[in-house]
């Protein structure tokens, strides 16, 4: 069994490595054979199970408008199998997203997820909450200061 320090030390790891470097290769030292986004509102892959290839173009896809994003944990709260981070997110929208094209501006959001564990200690997948509303004002906004 894992203990709670053990999963939140992985967890910022996996943040690091996977999300904030972009190294999606590394993901396989991390996510199970199956990963479960149970609840992600706004995201594309809400609702979805990935196999490893999958959840690795999920990441590599999610990144390409924001190479730079970078996460800042504000907390790490386990229980049982599962440790829930709360964050902030920043990065710089250097690719075009669908109606947005690239601004260099700095976006940022805030939210909370929560990741569940299997017993060989890799990612099943999670629940997560954040301001994407707020996003999109953000690019809205960033849209009209170019026109």
């Amino acid at each position: 069994m894992m203990n709670a320090a053990l999963r939140k030390q992985r967890l910022r790891a996996f943040i690091r490595q996977v999300w904030d470097l972009g190294n999606s290769a590394a993901a396989d030292d991390y996510i199970a054979e199956c990963y479960r986004i149970h609840h992600d509102p706004g995201d594309p892959w809400d609702g979805q199970s990935l196999d490893l290839a999958g959840y690795k173009d999920r990441v590599d896809r999610s990144r390409a408008a924001f190479p730079d994003q970078a996460f800042d944990i504000q907390g790490l709260f386990a229980d049982g199998d599962h440790v829930v981070m709360t964050w902030l997110w920043s990065a710089t929208h250097r690719g075009d997203l669908p109606g947005f094209p690239a601004s260099g501006r700095t976006i940022r959001m805030s939210g909370a997820t929560a990741y569940g564990y299997d017993a060989d200690h890799r990612l099943t997948g999670h629940w997560q909450i954040t301001d994407r509303l707020g996003v999109y004002q953000q690019l809205q906004a960033n849209l009209s200061a170019t026109r």
